[in-house]
């Protein structure tokens, strides 16, 4: 093999990005050129990375999941916004700074241009001149502006919350940071503390954020998960009242037949009003252990059905309002903070925890419902046991006149509750976006004006929380002058959970240089919503949900004119090695870095979209990527050897009345756009797009001796210009060499009808779903026919013989299979 012809990705794709680079041939301008229907824009977008450390193999992933993407839609005509940015803010970069002493600032820019250099070598086709880091106050200063807005318009407000605390810190721990019920920073054991918290009022919009589910393109599994998250119920409010403290508890219940049967009161560890009702009693000090202890453990883990109920009296007692009995009021664990106000009637006769918390601690049971199985009974029956206008009817039918009369007598009313609890975005961090209100004794919580945003982060040396937030300890840059009166004011030094930074990135790409405005509405109208969003399914609920939550707050407030911001969603799945999630621990990491340096960006990129549908897991293969690399080589000294031998064609199109082998590698070129374009248009079928492209190529390679030039070309321009949105630097270079043209510059193929309408086509034949002979069928033959010519094949009589078929499968233009025994 002559030099010139051998398969160098480290020549040629430096190369092609030097083009791509110095012509910012993937930037596209707001303007809607002259002509041009505004409506042919395709706004393509991965969930922006959290820069630490270097790229890994998800991200290599999802962003040549997007880029084939982005290709497809250019070359099929639409102007294609491709931008990416960096989710910069975060606790990783703060905990380095606290071990180490560097600014968060430092070590996440660092992890920034291993990005930027990385994702640059792989010629991913972004619009650079948009990236942006969520760090930068150029950004931040248009999410505070955002954050006003909804403070303006009464979705941000104060309250106070449940928090994790570490004593030894003194800091505000977030839920990863809790292993087994201590810091994970210092051991000391984690304790629970009331802080005034900022929420957006998310609640408000919990009823859209449902159903406007229906209304956009989603995987269904994220819809359901988005739709139990949100957790819409009916019901029935219904208050108890604390006599001793003079305090009324609602509760909402989906099960208001069984009012009559509640038995004892069980509160939330996180209730606000659990050590304030304990305080006192004796049983004080027993209460407080038990919350500090419960609030570590997670939502999985207190909401197990196997875990052993536990709980502490409270020393108080609650009316019931049906009957008036007196109710003993617990904390427990398997009470949660998030489903209805934090508290519950306890009945334990119809609900399994409920049980099996009253006998453990010995607790009256009571049945209201009858029926002729063991308690508890969760099924449906008679009413028992109630009341004299209730017993007897059948529960279902009691529902609403239970509801009705105890509205009647104003001790409860119909309700609907949502799983969906307001977003606390506050965070006792440094390294966040800050909350851009001022606290003023005499004005109370007053906004900083517009045009003095930013408030910009300042630089500190000491990053450890010590009873609280680190920017609290910038004195010069907490003081200031209250904005509305004058007086002395303090800086909130809270950060924002970066939640809020990822909720509204994909708006600021659209007008990502404008310093007047977080962004024209003239430009966002012409680029949302998002035609195509790329991400992990691990951010089906937060992320997702937040966004969602953002777009149509904004519109609310006249700022934007879209309700959904992501009208199609593609979640990739992940991918493993040896059977195991990839881990540093396991010793099973694929460097992006190492493969690209062996094997080029190309094979890494087609490798990735070859080895599976790339929304399901899969696991990798060594021997695979040495497959693709070896493939990726053929085709392009394939091409390299056919250019130099015929020469550059402009037009390399296949002449008309074509026979034989040139009829024949015509009609494979045909056929392979036509199932390359199906693929591609929304099934997002990478895999099986690469496998038609190799079949192309066979085609070419097998008849390259048989065929005329000109043929053999447009078999190999066809593969080429298939293969560009996979591999897009071997496609440019080899498409390059035999036409003299850049195929991205180029309209996307399309087939040839003709040659796509066959008299016969090869059918397989299957035995016991083993490929056994391959026969030539006539086209709109008859599935008995197609069977026939089967049972007829050699290959298939060898191993059919002697014993009887007992199912027949067609599928017909691809494969007859033989069930034989």
């Amino acid at each position: 093999m002559s030099a010139e012809h051998r398969y160098d990705p480290k020549q040629i794709e430096p190369r092609w990005q030097r083009v791509w680079a110095q012509e910012r041939t993937w930037e596209v301008s707001n303007d809607v050129r002259r002509g041009q229907d505004p409506r042919d824009k395709s706004y393509v977008l991965e969930m922006l990375p959290y820069p630490s450390g270097e790229p890994h193999i998800g991200h290599l992933k999802v962003y040549s999941v997007g880029d084939a993407i982005a290709h497809f839609h250019r070359r099929t005509g639409r102007r294609v916004l491709h931008p990416m940015g960096y989710d910069a803010f975060g606790l990783p970069a703060e905990n380095h700074a606290i071990k180490s002493g560097q600014h968060p600032r430092e070590s996440t820019d660092v992890a920034i241009r291993e990005f930027q250099r990385q994702f640059r070598s792989w010629g991913i086709s972004i619009d650079w001149s948009r990236e942006f880091g969520t760090h930068e106050p150029r950004y931040y200063r248009w999410t505070q502006w955002i954050f006003l807005q909804l403070f303006n318009a009464g979705l941000a407000y104060r309250k106070e919350a449940a928090v994790k605390w570490c004593p030894k810190d003194q800091t505000v721990l977030a839920n990863e940071q809790v292993i087994n019920g201590h810091c994970e920073r210092c051991g000391s054991e984690v304790e629970a503390r009331q802080l005034e918290q900022w929420f957006f009022r998310i609640t408000d919009y919990a009823d859209r954020l449902l159903d406007d589910l229906d209304r956009i393109e989603w995987p269904e599994h994220v819809k359901t998960m988005q739709r139990n998250w949100i957790g819409r119920s009916e019901g029935a409010e219904v208050t108890f009242r604390c006599e001793e403290l003079g305090i009324d508890y609602p509760v909402f219940t989906t099960r208001p037949d069984t009012l009559f049967g509640a038995t004892f009161f069980v509160m939330a560890p996180e209730h606000p009003d659990v050590v304030r009702l304990a305080a006192g009693t004796p049983h004080e000090d027993e209460v407080r252990h038990y919350v500090d202890h419960a609030i570590t453990e997670t939502t999985e883990e207190r909401g197990d059905t196997d875990k052993p109920k536990t709980g502490v009296y409270l020393g108080r007692h609650v009316t019931n309002p049906v009957n008036g009995e007196q109710l003993p009021m617990y904390v427990a664990d398997y009470v949660l903070m998030e489903y209805g106000t934090g508290a519950i009637m306890a009945v334990p006769a119809h609900d399994e925890r409920d049980y099996a918390f009253a006998k453990a601690y010995r607790l009256p049971i009571k049945r209201v419902v009858g029926g002729h199985d063991e308690l508890p009974h969760v099924g449906d029956g008679p009413i028992v046991h109630s009341h004299r206008e209730f017993d007897g009817l059948h529960n279902r039918d009691a529902v609403h006149k239970i509801v009705d009369w105890i509205d009647r007598q104003g001790k409860g009313h119909a309700s609907v509750n949502y799983r969906l609890r307001d977003w606390l975005v506050s965070r006792q961090r440094y390294w966040g976006c800050p909350i851009p209100i001022v606290h003023c004794p005499r004005c109370g919580l007053v906004p900083v004006p517009e045009d003095e945003l930013p408030v910009v982060l300042p630089d500190i040396t000491d990053y450890a929380p010590q009873g609280r937030s680190p920017l609290a300890g910038a004195e010069e840059w907490v003081n200031v002058r209250c904005p509305s009166c004058g007086g002395p004011g303090r800086r909130e030094t809270d950060t924002m959970d970066t939640f809020v930074d990822s909720s509204w990135y994909f708006l600021r790409y659209c007008d990502a240089t404008n310093d007047e405005a977080a962004w024209d509405p003239a430009v966002l109208k012409r680029w949302m919503a998002v035609d195509q969003y790329i991400g992990g399914v691990e951010h089906a609920i937060l992320h997702l949900m937040y966004a969602r939550f953002f777009t149509k707050a904004l519109t609310d407030l006249g700022h934007l004119d879209v309700q959904e911001p992501f009208e199609r969603l593609f979640t990739q799945g992940m991918i493993t090695k040896d059977g195991a999630k990839m881990s540093k621990s396991k010793g099973n990491v694929v460097s992006p870095q190492a493969l690209v340096d062996r094997y080029g960006a190309d094979t890494a990129r087609a490798y990735i979209l070859f080895i599976g549908p790339p929304d399901q897991d899969a696991d990798w293969s060594d021997e695979g990527v040495e497959g693709v690399y070896k493939f990726l080589g053929r085709l392009w000294r394939l091409c390299a050897v056919t250019a130099d031998a015929i020469g550059k064609d402009p037009e390399p199109l296949p002449g008309e009345g074509l026979q034989g082998d040139d009829l024949e590698l015509a009609r494979k070129a045909a056929w392979a756009i036509d199932r390359v374009t199906d693929a591609m248009a929304g099934r997002f079928a990478f895999n099986s797009a690469i496998a038609r492209v190799m079949e192309l190529y066979n085609e070419c390679s097998r008849l390259r001796d048989s065929v005329a030039p000109d043929t053999l070309r447009f078999g190999l321009v066809t593969a080429a210009s298939l293969l560009f949105p996979f591999a897009p630097h071997t496609a440019s270079d080899a498409y390059h060499r035999l036409t003299g043209r850049r195929v991205w510059e180029e309209p996307w193929p399309f087939p040839d009808q003709s040659l796509l309408e066959r008299d016969t086509y090869e059918l397989v034949c299957q035995v016991n779903g083993k490929v056994r002979d391959r026969v030539q069928a006539a086209t709109g033959a008859s599935d008995e026919e197609l069977v026939a010519l089967c049972l007829a094949a050699p290959n298939v009589q060898t191993h059919v013989n002697g014993k009887e078929v007992i199912k027949r499968v067609v599928v017909p233009g691809k494969l007859v299979n033989l069930v034989a025994r």
